[in-house]
């Protein structure tokens, strides 16, 4: 029988059905009323939720099933050794633990390219050590317009096709999109000096637009937090 994943955002909801390890399905939904709708003769047997917007209490007036709550007490497969662990993003020890079973007995790093870019690294002993944030591709262009006087808001969502800008709009976009690339590659090749043997994946809204980045032990994986909360799922189970 199939688990049920939820990750219900700030703006949109993910859905994934596993067999085990595998993923069967996954969907993505703008309202709860639309989630409810498609679970209405869905077939599982366990179910985890992570929710940024409800709590546990909320989500239980919502879905009449038993679920797993994913909460900083839940008991997750690898050791986390961050140093404020209640203060660390469970999306970000999610989207680790999703690397984790994809990297098993190598060092890993998750780079998650959303509103900011996180990277969080997992050993090869299985032990969660923490990374590093940043801006993301959205909040590097907001800022520039925000906090100066006549810079103009620009939208990247692609790879701009020239080097050198020949416009204000053209040099903003590139200096953007260039900046998070060779900090992404920066980051890698730091650990990569530390870790000779790390596996890297990347994940987030943002990852398609970076698939440039695919090469070995680089490896593009949009839906590596459900990945991760299924591992949860089958770690509280077992």
């Amino acid at each position: 029988m199939a688990n049920l994943i939820i990750d219900i955002g700030n703006t949109r909801i993910k859905l994934a059905f596993f067999e085990s390890i595998e993923l069967i399905q996954s969907q993505a939904f703008d309202s709860m009323e639309e989630l409810l709708i498609r679970l209405e003769d869905a077939a599982f047997e366990h179910c985890i939720i992570s929710s940024v917007k409800y709590s546990e209490d909320e989500l239980k007036t919502y879905f009449k099933f038993d679920f797993l709550f994913l909460a900083h007490q839940t008991k997750i497969p690898i050791e986390n050794k961050y140093g404020s662990p209640h203060s660390l993003g469970l999306d970000r020890i999610a989207a680790a633990i999703g690397a984790w079973t994809k990297g098993k007995g190598h060092p890993i790093l998750s780079i998650d390219l959303g509103s900011c870019i996180t990277y969080d690294f997992v050993d090869e002993s299985g032990a969660y050590l923490g990374g590093a944030i940043s801006p993301g591709l959205s909040m590097r262009a907001r800022a520039m317009h925000e906090f100066t006087a006549r810079l103009p808001l620009v939208k990247l969502d692609k790879q701009p096709q020239d080097l050198i800008g020949n416009s204000t709009i053209s040099c903003m976009e590139i200096g953007v999109w260039h900046g998070v690339v060779h900090e992404i590659l920066g980051q890698i090749k730091a650990y990569q000096q530390k870790y000779p043997q790390i596996m890297v994946f990347v994940c987030g809204g943002d990852a398609q637009s970076f698939d440039s980045l695919v090469k070995d032990h680089i490896f593009v994986v949009p839906n590596l937090v459900l990945h991760g909360l299924n591992a949860i799922l089958n770690h509280n189970v077992e």
